[in-house]
């Protein structure tokens, strides 16, 4: 594999104080969609679901979501994790949520990000992010210091960048800022054999990766695709499932 990809797509519908919002998210180790519905600037229904995904426990943490019911409508994609507790929740269905859920409150109908983190050489990579297909993000990246351009140079993707970005960037630029960085630090998954793993690591970082159930996760054997050449297919089977609008999000 030389370039991690992923692709994260969602299309809202509005009208009259209430709607539906739908999203897609789909790279080289995951495979997922969340859909939610609102009134009156506030979140009514929620669901995620799991198509391709690392552990055998991930489909389960779809569930979590319902821990955002209730909750207002908030331009900010990462307030999501001000209501719930992110270490319990799947970290891509929660994250995809968020994308969704601010795209919502400002009245996107649609968009769509394009990542791209290339092979790494000496620890270096460059990482690209396209919103609604025009270039908006694109570092140089030196282990998990981003070199350059201003005004991410010498910001640490590990250490503290989503309180720098948020209180350093608008809420747009936050958002793509997060994503790149997710993208930036789980593409280094491809340096490892992951199919070497029996089950989850305990990390407590996620929901599969919590103690009490790390060990029943099992490694979902060949989930990890390579889609180097053919980024075109990412995203390509929620086509008809993004553009519905039904009394069924599941539909």
């Amino acid at each position: 594999m030389t370039v991690f990809r992923r692709r994260v797509e969602i299309i809202a519908h509005c009208a009259h104080g209430m709607g539906e919002v739908r999203a897609a998210l789909e790279d080289d180790f995951h495979h997922f969609r969340v859909w939610a519905r609102h009134r009156a600037g506030e979140v009514t229904a929620i669901g995620g679901e799991a198509l391709r995904y690392p552990y055998s426990l991930c489909p389960q943490a779809g569930n979590q979501l319902q821990h955002l019911l209730g909750m207002p409508l908030d331009r900010v994609a990462h307030s999501v994790t001000r209501q719930t507790d992110a270490s319990h929740q799947c970290t891509h269905l929660l994250d995809l949520a968020g994308l969704a859920l601010a795209g919502a409150a400002r009245d996107t109908r649609q968009r769509c990000y394009e990542i791209e983190v290339g092979r790494r050489i000496n620890h270096r990579t460059r990482a690209i992010l396209l919103r609604d297909q025009r270039e908006t993000l694109a570092w140089e990246v030196n282990g998990t210091l981003i070199e350059g351009p201003p005004p991410y140079t010498g910001v640490d993707l590990r250490h503290g960048m989503a309180r720098w970005a948020l209180g350093n960037l608008d809420d747009e630029a936050a958002e793509a800022a997060l994503l790149l960085r997710r993208c930036t630090m789980i593409s280094l998954g491809r340096a490892f054999n992951l199919d070497a793993q029996v089950h989850a690591s305990s990390t407590g970082h996620c929901y599969s990766q919590q103690p009490e159930r790390a060990e029943q996760a099992l490694r979902m054997q060949g989930s990890t695709l390579d889609f180097s050449d053919t980024g075109h297919q990412l995203c390509a089977q929620d086509q008809a499932w993004l553009h519905a609008h039904s009394r069924d999000p599941m539909a």
